[in-house]
């Protein structure tokens, strides 16, 4: 059992909780059986930490789980992972401009694989993959999807010469776009939308009608339009 603060695998352990070190050591950490599990079937996990001797994994302190922990729930087990990109090749594509909440990105990513858009793009300023509350939002459809980062002011123009439509989401646009061609939608930041610049790059836009509201949060209106595009293969 690992009991020691300065053990030097705990150390590195525990500064997967932050970006920085994330990104340093290209490992993350996952919570639980179900993210542990699809980490397993992905080939990404390095090793199970747990502070309960009756399940697998490497024994650590109480003490030191307690440290890891990153939720009101106390959760024994944690995947220690690396990080892994398989690139899958997708006719619908989801792009997020600065959506910047940790729920609404894994929530939405947890949408787009639900309805086929297994390629997912993060502009620079959305949050990042791997923050803990993006992992558990999307219930371990992280390890299902093609994610890459990328300045969308230069990918969206590579896509669209590949035939791609660039599909805004915007409340206050009408569009009609073609549901039969291939698609990258784009969704805005939280509070205000789509840059001018990706909007510069759209092709056409989509909206959600509603009635007494005059917008929905970004991962709602997200997982109602990918699925209008859900017969598109």
């Amino acid at each position: 059992m690992i009991v020691s603060k300065q053990n030097k695998q705990f150390k590195i352990w525990k500064k997967l909780k932050v970006k920085k070190y994330r990104d340093f050591h290209d490992m993350f950490l996952v919570y639980g059986k179900h993210l542990i599990d699809k980490a397993k079937q992905t080939d990404q996990l390095i090793e199970i930490l747990t502070s309960n001797p009756d399940l697998d994994g490497t024994l650590i302190s109480k003490e030191l789980m307690d440290e890891l922990q990153q939720t009101e729930t106390y959760i024994d087990q944690i995947g220690v992972c690396k990080k892994k990109n398989t690139v899958i090749e997708s006719k619908k594509i989801l792009a997020l401009d600065d959506v910047q909440d940790p729920d609404n990105v894994g929530a939405l990513i947890r949408s787009a694989s639900a309805f086929g858009f297994r390629h997912i793009i993060l502009s620079q300023k959305s949050a990042d993959l791997y923050n803990e509350k993006v992992i558990r939002a999307s219930k371990g459809a992280i390890f299902d999807c093609y994610i890459e980062r990328t300045n969308l002011v230069f990918k969206l123009p590579e896509l669209k010469a590949k035939g791609y439509q660039i599909v805004g989401a915007d409340a206050h646009e009408k569009g009609q776009p073609n549901y039969d061609q291939k698609v990258v939608l784009v969704m805005g930041n939280e509070g205000h939308g789509l840059q001018a610049e990706v909007k510069a790059l759209c092709d056409d836009y989509v909206t959600i009608k509603t009635d007494h509201v005059e917008s929905l949060n970004v991962s709602v209106a997200g997982g109602i339009l990918m699925y209008e595009w859900r017969d598109n293969k």
